[in-house]
């Protein structure tokens, strides 16, 4: 039989190499699942397949696996490389193969006794050919793998491009020998063990049934909290119940998703497509944890930050290829138009409308819809800004679908939900010419068919596009941790403790987001240049800015998960230099090549800057102070941080706390010295002449922002008393006035938004009274520092301006007088 099988499995190697394409997941399983090569690994199949093990072959050498038809030599014992855990369907099946497998397993486990350094890892791979999970109308769950022959013909002309093989983690034998023993117990309990990982592998991949959405939509309909908000809507708009519940079935149906395994399959070809066509490739990082939550039945909520409209298509295309369900996606009601919006619900996308003010049907239904998705283990995505970033920042959370994602745990969901934030950035973003256009004033143009025909017609290089999955935050575990209470009955909808959790929740899925940013070639670059005055340095200074940069993220890492190139930064200015209508651009004179943006190109490089620049205020304030004081003790450079630091973390999402903070600005005193930039002498720290013109390019980071806050600052000092939206709508009209006059290009320096983020801070942070009257005390050591970091020039214009706008104030009110509309906001 033996002899039989090799020639069966040479007979299918020809055809299935061209008709099945390799799909190993993790794309590098030896890294990713960290492997040692160093000893030996048997593979554990789910069941017996001649085709399975042919691909799963071709995939393991195609990475650089051991082959698993050779056998293990060990100490002069030969065992099999694989084993299988049932008979299946096939001709060559392995009769008995449960025992076969038990009994390789105890021989395996008998070596590690008489071997102390032996540690065989036991790696579960399964193929899956196509994932569709099947209709809900449909009995039982399909048997997505367990394929007789004809059915496996079937499925390798079909499904043969979307076959993965899907590695899992290794399981240590010495590890099992060291705590369990090595009996023939063990060995049973490691086969049991093994198809139980198979059986939640399958839920992993494929997901839940899909709806039968007819029979959703009447579930719904006849749920008592639905059915309640119905008889409210007849009542209140004087209307028939039977009109008030056709009402509810159109916001059901404008509502739902309506999936299509098929569609998600040419959904795929075209997004390869488009990848392909747009991108030098997708880099994702850190997919393990996703499928680790997977694995371990928990309820995924997907939150990325938005920087294009193509976020959707890229993070449901990367699940796809990760071995992971799409989800269903909360979609804005805009992106429901010909033709383009059948596509999108056939992908999982669910419409929302901008706003549920005054519209508690519409509210109650999304609500309920939500939770329905929740209870049925749909995995779900949203965009927690609730709409694409312009600036390139994180936008402050929308707070409304975070909300009603804890209420739906609240009302008693059985399952885990984890919330996994997503940092997704490009080099280039489709719609980075429509952004500056508008931030210039024009407006948004309403998404159309035509819109998406002139943006396909768009295609060019764009560089590369990062999607890293942060750091996962499990509601289960965070609500029991800070708010222990969330378990008690409460008969109302919001309790005491539920605002605050929201508003804590929202505000680290985003920290985790800017915890997971991608640094790349374009916005280190950007960082760089626009760090000049004149938006431009020579190549020398350039490329050893960009060293510099480099050098600091390595050696003094933000966070675990930020990714950091690993070109020369000669290999990344050949390659921005290398993208279409980027606006860098090279000259040459007597004395060498400059580097320089063109002017109108210096707004959108603010962008690719803004994506990262969480990462840089902290040592660009620590250059600034140095710089500007000229040589000051380390002490005075720590407690002048810690002043401004409240407000660089509330605005930018900074995950290091305060009692972390002196730590964090030690290692970069330490890392600005190792490079040079600044010397340090015992306590005292002064400027490196050798090397200023680099430690000016790092403190330029902070320049804009210092500017912004020094504005609020000398209003309020100027006019303690004045009202927190005249205060706000002065600020940003004396910015836009300092950008005219001194070429500020940052197109969120006059953003009314980052002044009220500064201006909640303030209060936040004790610089008013309970009265809402200034401290004028704790403000004035602001404006003091402010003053020696901001250069005497910008300092007259802000002065100047402040003085003009007394005349122009609105009538005085104090701070807390018109805090509560904005807290509501």
């Amino acid at each position: 039989m033996s002899t039989l099988a090799n020639l069966y499995r040479k007979a299918l190697s020809f055809p299935l190499s061209f008709l099945v394409k390799n799909n190993p997941i993790p794309h590098n399983p030896i890294t990713e699942l960290s492997l040692d090569l160093s000893q030996p690994i048997v593979y554990v199949l789910p069941y017996t397949s001649q085709t399975d093990l042919v691909i799963f072959q071709r995939n393991c050498l195609n990475i650089g696996l051991p082959d698993p038809l050779e056998n293990n030599e060990i100490n002069g014992t030969s065992l099999p490389r694989y084993v299988f855990l049932d008979e299946g369907h096939s001709f060559f099946k392995s009769k008995g193969a449960k025992k076969e497998t038990e009994k390789v397993f105890y021989n395996y486990l008998e070596l590690h006794r008489a071997l102390a350094e032996l540690d065989v890892q036991l790696v579960p791979v399964s193929v899956l050919w196509g994932r569709a999970p099947g209709q809900e109308d449909k009995n039982g769950l399909p048997k997505l793998r367990l394929l007789n022959g004809i059915q496996k013909t079937f499925a390798v002309l079909w499904f043969g491009r979307d076959t993965f093989v899907r590695f899992s983690q290794a399981v240590s034998l010495r590890y099992m020998v060291n705590e369990h023993g090595s009996d023939e117990k063990i060995a049973q309990k490691l086969a049991r063990v093994a198809k139980m990982h198979f059986a939640k592998q399958r839920i992993s991949a494929a997901g839940p049934r899909l709806p039968n959405r007819q029979a959703m939509f009447n579930k719904l309909l006849q749920s008592p909290t639905i059915l309640q908000a119905i008889e409210d809507e007849a009542k209140a708009k004087n209307l028939t119940k039977e009109k008030a519940t056709k009402e509810a079935e159109k916001i059901l149906d404008e509502i739902a998703a309506n999936v299509s395994y098929e569609g998600l399959r040419v959904a795929d070809r075209f997004l390869r497509w488009l990848w392909n066509k747009l991108y030098q490739g997708i880099d994702v990082q850190n997919a393990d944890r996703v499928r680790k939550l997977a694995l371990d039945g928990h309820e995924i909520v997907y939150i990325p930050c938005h920087r294009s409209h193509i976020d959707y298509l890229l993070l449901s295309y990367v699940l796809y290829h990760q071995g992971l369900v799409t989800p269903h996606i909360a979609a804005g009601i805009n992106l429901n138009f010909w033709p383009v919006g059948g596509l999108f619900r056939r992908g999982g996308a669910f419409f929302i409308r901008r706003t549920f003010k005054g519209n508690r049907l519409y509210s109650t239904i999304f609500r309920e819809y939500l939770a329905e998705l929740f209870h049925r283990g749909y995995s779900v995505e949203f965009f927690i800004e609730g709409g694409r970033s312009r600036t390139g920042r994180l936008l402050a959370p929308k707070t409304g679908m975070v909300s009603m994602t804890l209420q739906a745990l609240q009302q008693g969901q059985t399952r885990p939900i984890s919330i996994v934030p997503v940092y997704v950035g490009y080099e280039h973003v489709l719609e980075v010419d429509t952004y500056a256009k508008e931030l210039r004033g024009a407006a948004k143009e309403k998404e159309n068919a035509g819109l998406v025909l002139r943006v396909i017609k768009k295609l060019r290089n764009l560089g590369k596009g990062y999607v890293n999955f942060g750091e996962p935050i499990s509601l289960n575990n965070y609500l029991n941790q800070h708010y222990p209470e969330w378990k008690q009955d409460s008969q109302e909808d919001r309790p005491a403790w539920f605002n605050q959790a929201v508003d804590k929740v929202s505000n680290q899925v985003m920290v985790n987001i800017n915890n997971a940013a991608a640094v790349n070639a374009m916005n280190l670059t950007g960082t760089a240049l626009l760090s000049s005055r004149q938006r431009a340095l020579a190549r020398e200074q350039l490329l050893e800015q960009l060293e510099s940069y480099q050098q600091f993220l390595l050696n003094t890492p933000y966070s675990q998960d930020v990714i950091i190139p690993t070109e020369s930064p000669e290999e990344m200015l050949t390659h921005v230099l290398s993208l279409d209508r980027v606006g860098v651009l090279t000259e040459k004179d007597n004395f060498g090549e400059i580097i320089r943006l063109e002017r109108n190109s210096a707004v959108l490089m603010t962008y690719y800057r803004n994506n990262i620049q969480h990462l840089f205020v902290l040592p660009s304030l620590v250059a600034s102070i140095v710089l500007h004081y000229e040589a000051t003790q380390k002490d005075l450079v720590i407690d002048a941080v810690a002043k401004i630091y409240p407000f660089l973390r509330s605005e930018l999402f900074l995950h290091f706390n305060n009692e972390e903070l002196r730590e964090r600005v030690e290692s970069i005193i330490a890392e600005l010295s190792r490079q040079n930039l600044i010397k340090s002498n015992d306590n005292l720290l002064s400027i490196n002449r050798a090397k200023v013109r680099s430690l000016q390019l790092w403190a330029a980071t902070m320049r804009e922002i210092l500017q912004r806050y020094q504005i609020s600052v000398s209003l309020l000092l100027n006019e303690p008393n004045i009202s927190r939206a005249a205060l706000e709508k002065e600020s940003q009209s004396i910015a836009q006035r300092l950008s005219v006059l001194h070429g500020i290009n940052a197109p969120e320096f006059f953003d009314k938004a980052v002044f009220s983020c500064f201006v909640n801070s303030l209060k936040v942070n004790g610089y008013f009274d309970e009265q809402g009257q200034a401290d004028l005390v704790k403000l004035q050591e602001l404006a003091d520092i402010f003053n020696r970091l901001i250069s005497t020039e910008v300092n007259l214009t802000i002065q100047s301006a402040v003085e003009k706008a007394e005349d122009l104030d609105e009538p005085n009110v104090s701070i807390n007088k018109i805090d509560d509309q904005y807290e509501e906001n």
